[in-house]
């Protein structure tokens, strides 16, 4: 990969790669990392319920920050409450999922993960978490922001180039 510079001064830091070149590594990468995220197996368990990527972000976000409302998981996923309400349904039903009353407003409905499917779903989605940790782990939080803000940017690109088509 070059590591070429337009100006040639880069602050004492070493040169990255090019836009050019950075491109041809991601357009080599990407790939690979879907394809190993398609081949994560569905615990047996969990495989006769149809889960969608909807449900296991919705998932994920219960397994890593607990249970929460569901305005609190449709802000995470930046989806309307009443799509949230869709899912939690659907998934309550096929007992992934349960809804109690908050204790201190009764009006509000907790989602969690039920503690019978809590195992399948932990065994299945934490080896991603773990890797993204370890991935992450060592950058700066300035670094980790501005990775996270760079696959924002390509996800609304993709969804741009599509949609002026």
């Amino acid at each position: 990969m070059s590591t070429r510079e337009p100006g040639g001064r880069d602050g004492g830091r070493a040169p990255g790669p090019t836009v050019e070149d950075a491109v041809r590594a991601l357009l080599l990468l990407m790939p690979r990392i879907v394809g190993r995220a398609k081949r994560i197996r569905v615990p047996g368990e969990l495989d006769s319920l149809a889960l969608a990527p909807r449900h296991l972000s919705l998932l994920s976000y219960l397994l890593v920050d607990g249970p929460m409302t569901v305005n609190g998981l449709a802000e995470r996923l930046e989806v309307a409450p009443t799509t949230v309400s869709l899912m939690v349904g659907e998934l309550s039903r096929k007992g992934v999922l349960e809804r109690r009353e908050d204790e201190s407003d009764r009006r509000r409905r907790i989602v969690s993960i039920t503690e019978e499917k809590r195992p399948a779903i932990a065994a299945w989605l934490a080896p991603g978490a773990a890797a993204w940790r370890r991935a992450l782990g060592p950058l700066t939080p300035e670094q980790r922001r501005m990775f996270v803000d760079t696959l924002l940017a390509y996800e609304a690109a993709v969804a741009e180039e599509r949609d002026s088509q």
